[in-house]
């Protein structure tokens, strides 16, 4: 069985400015504590296309889980994990989208995620506002066979998930106001 969402959230900025803040996510000391699953982030590749202008990223993203439930720390023998992302993103300045894909390289015995989202221009205002678009599926994979307990799991996953997603979003929201405050200056 496979869990999966859509969220939508409008930046009320520019797409330059939400991309600049969502590279800056990571590494903002303020974003410490609302990003406190996130153990590390390297970057491991990034190529601009000089034909196409597209710059490609890849980073490993290190995030620690919150406690396990209890059927998952039974099977792992332990209360929390550390996990191993690989983050993969697609920006494209001409044509103002951002695409980024993460997937656990770790852990795919028991769970898959995968989340993409995108960045591309409000359709009714593409000079102020962005729209941010997130997909994410998981799949709790030893327990499809005992499909009732893998779907509790996975929405217990899903519902962390969304609230660090939401925490991502504020931190963006943050930066772009500090990046809109010092574009002033």
């Amino acid at each position: 069985m496979v869990l999966s969402y859509n969220q939508e959230h409008v930046y009320r900025h520019p797409w330059d400015r939400v991309t600049a803040a969502a590279w800056r996510k990571y590494t903002d000391p303020a974003a410490g504590a609302a990003l406190s699953h996130i153990a590390d982030v390297h970057t491991l590749s990034r190529q601009l296309d000089p034909g196409s202008g597209r710059l490609f990223s890849t980073r490993s993203i290190t995030v620690r889980s919150p406690i396990l439930p209890f059927p998952l720390r039974r099977l792992i023998g332990q209360d929390s994990v550390v996990c191993h992302c690989v983050e993969s993103s697609i920006v494209d300045a001409s044509t103002r989208s951002m695409d980024v894909v993460v997937k656990n390289v770790s852990l795919r015995s028991i769970i898959e995620v995968e989340e993409k989202a995108t960045y591309r221009p409000h359709p009714e205002r593409p000079s102020d506002w962005t729209a941010f678009r997130q997909e994410t599926s998981i799949r709790v994979k030893p327990l499809s066979a005992i499909a009732s307990l893998a779907e509790r799991i996975e929405r217990r996953c899903a519902e962390k998930f969304v609230q660090n997603s939401a925490k991502g979003r504020e931190v963006v929201e943050r930066i772009c106001k500090y990046l809109e405050g010092n574009e002033t200056m």
